[in-house]
């Protein structure tokens, strides 16, 4: 094996190991606030801290998503637990219109392409929020507002979800040991270099 194999094997297994890390941290967490309290800060945590190791920051992973947890408890709340709030309902909802049968087609397909569309909601909300100073009401009509005028990058987006969401199912393992942590850094990573994009794009128009 040749020196830089190794050095990307290296590199490869550490971001796997990075991924259980953060799984373990946003699960303690999650379950520390009681599940329902508890998802919303340890989310906003996980991705804040996922940012960090993005842009290559060197910290002590438990006591930074600890104090990230903390600091952010509120909005981490206000952010996270109306999207879950939401999610559970389409999933109902779903699970009804699935139980109707072919009469009930239309209804099926209006759930999913909701589903669908809050995904890519929260896939870039999440990442926005930690990354940039909004105020908290600020971040869903912007997260849209991204998601609607970079289709490319929502369509990819949506296939990493999809892809590591069909991995947990077929591996159940994978879900509690790195599907999570895993999502969540990729997801922040690639929003990272799209916001770059952003920003690197507004300031040569006003240069112009």
């Amino acid at each position: 094996m040749t020196p830089a194999w190794s050095i990307r094997l290296y590199e490869a297994a550490d971001e796997v190991y990075w991924a259980v890390k953060l799984t373990l941290l946003w699960t303690a967490f999650t379950l520390a606030g009681g599940v329902v309290v508890g998802v919303g800060p340890a989310t906003v945590a996980a991705f804040t801290v996922a940012r960090r190791h993005a842009l290559g920051d060197s910290f002590a992973a438990w006591p930074a998503f600890a104090t990230a947890y903390r600091q952010g408890f509120g909005r981490g709340c206000a952010l996270v637990l109306p999207l879950a709030g939401a999610g559970v309902v389409l999933v109902v909802n779903y699970a009804y219109f699935a139980s109707l049968g072919p009469a009930a087609a239309a209804g099926r397909l209006a759930t999913i392409a909701a589903l669908i569309v809050l995904t890519l909601i929260a896939a870039y909300l999440l990442p926005m929020a930690v990354h940039y100073d909004l105020p908290t009401r600020a971040c869903l009509p912007k997260a849209l507002l991204f998601a609607l005028t970079r289709p490319a990058a929502s369509v990819l987006l949506l296939f990493i979800c999809a892809a590591v969401a069909y991995a947990a199912m077929v591996f159940p393992l994978l879900l509690l040991v790195v599907a999570v942590g895993g999502w969540i850094q990729l997801d922040t990573w690639l929003c990272l270099r799209l916001f770059a994009e952003n920003e690197a794009r507004l300031r040569a128009e006003r240069i112009s």
